[in-house]
């Protein structure tokens, strides 16, 4: 999943939890532009502002071996 998927996935989840983006971030303790941005796809956000939105939204990510053709 490229940068944009993760994006679609944040936005999904937090439109479910009925979230606004002031909100969302206000919850993680990150600025209403890192939450646009993340939605997004812009590349090169922080680790770790983007683990405390994903813990807001109770998501999570993992890493996998890429499977090759």
């Amino acid at each position: 999943m490229d940068e944009h998927g993760v994006g679609r996935q944040i936005k999904e989840r937090r439109r479910s939890l009925l979230l606004t983006q002031p909100e969302l971030a206000s919850l993680a303790g990150c600025s209403e532009r890192f939450v646009r941005d993340l939605e997004a796809g812009k590349p090169g956000v922080r680790l770790d502002k983007l683990q405390d939105v994903l813990d807001v939204l109770g998501l999570e990510l993992r890493l996998a071996v890429r499977k090759t053709p």
